[in-house]
């Protein structure tokens, strides 16, 4: 290997650091617009789910009704007193709650998250209101609710058929529930024998109310906007209620909606309902020390109810509440229980 002299290297050292391009290192803040934290933080808020405020958790239902001409308009339905004390469920950031004040001596608003429980009370205090206003951090569903005249809520659809039936067996009665709804159950929640909507639901609930249909809502007065249309219904329960035993009202209707059209007597005759009635008719007479007869028929008992009143072949889905009352009082007259 040929020798290189010492001025042989020094002149090849120097040649190569001229020809040499330093790149200077970026250091990229993390503050930096065009970082990762700063992109990380705008796309967290580009699906929509943050307004003003905390991030809205959809998770939890939040779709906050930003437009006020609805939020009024759900006011006026509700047709408040000055002297009334009003639940409202799911206020979310006060949009709607600041009109309810407006009009009512006392609001008593149920939360479930905090920071928007927090974001609320911000927002009136300090204000004429601060003082009308209490907030109760929960879940509605697992509260004993306070006395109130009227409930308005936005409500959470995933809550909407447990948040109905709290209200409507809730005591002492209130005046009427203006109530948010999915569009779909709002339509059940009032449909009528014959329209296609029509269900265990809507016998349930207008055994003990009066319900209409008040107003549609677009998915568009919403932040974030739900996948669905929203409509509002007035619920007004009756006073007095009816003297109805629930459990064994449901009992009957959950067999004749087992399948809607489908005649009665179709649904009456499976086996495994009939299994159940004779248990219930079995239990029933020792507990009432009732003799059972010795050609006991339990299909047969139940066929001959059907036919004293004529609905043996009509459908569940044409009959109405006071059909549905008949029928309850007729197999109650034969022993025959649901529960």
């Amino acid at each position: 290997m040929p020798k290189i002299t010492s001025q042989q290297l020094r002149k090849r050292t120097q040649a190569s650091a001229a020809n040499a391009v330093i790149k200077p290192k970026t250091i990229s803040s993390p503050y930096d617009k065009s970082g990762g934290q700063t992109k990380k933080a705008a796309d967290s808020s580009s699906d929509g789910s943050r307004h003003f405020g905390p991030m809205f958790n959809k998770d939890l239902g939040q779709h906050i009704l930003i437009n006020p001409l609805v939020s009024q308009g759900i006011v006026d339905k509700a047709k408040l007193k000055q002297t009334d004390t009003v639940l409202e469920v799911g206020p979310g950031t006060g949009n709607l709650t600041v009109k309810i004040l407006e009009q009512a001596k006392r609001v008593i608003a149920c939360e479930a998250d905090a920071r928007l429980a927090a974001e609320l009370t911000k927002r009136v205090q300090g204000g004429p209101f601060q003082h009308k206003l209490e907030i109760i951090h929960g879940d509605v569903m697992k509260q004993q609710l306070p006395y109130f005249d009227v409930c308005i809520s936005n409500t959470p659809y995933q809550i909407s058929s447990p948040l109905t039936f709290k209200l409507i067996f809730h005591r002492p009665i209130f005046r009427c529930a203006v109530l948010m709804f999915q569009r779909e159950f709002a339509l059940r929640l009032v449909a009528r024998p014959g329209d296609s909507l029509y269900g265990r639901l809507s016998v349930n609930c207008q055994l003990y109310s009066k319900v209409s249909h008040v107003m549609s809502v677009g998915k568009n007065n919403f932040k974030p906007p739900p996948n669905v249309e929203s409509s509002v219904v007035r619920i007004e329960p009756l006073d007095p209620p009816p003297p109805v035993d629930f459990e064994e009202w449901d009992g009957m209707v959950r067999i004749a909606f087992s399948r809607k059209n489908k005649t009665l007597a179709a649904n009456f005759k499976s086996t495994a309902t009939m299994q159940m009635l004779e248990n219930n008719y079995k239990t029933y007479c020792a507990a009432n020390e009732v003799m059972i007869e010795p050609d006991f028929d339990i299909k047969k008992k139940v066929l001959d109810v059907l036919a004293s009143l004529e609905l043996a072949e009509t459908r569940a889905s044409k009959m109405d509440v006071v059909d549905f009352l008949k029928l309850l009082s007729a197999f109650h007259d034969a022993d025959i229980h649901f529960c």
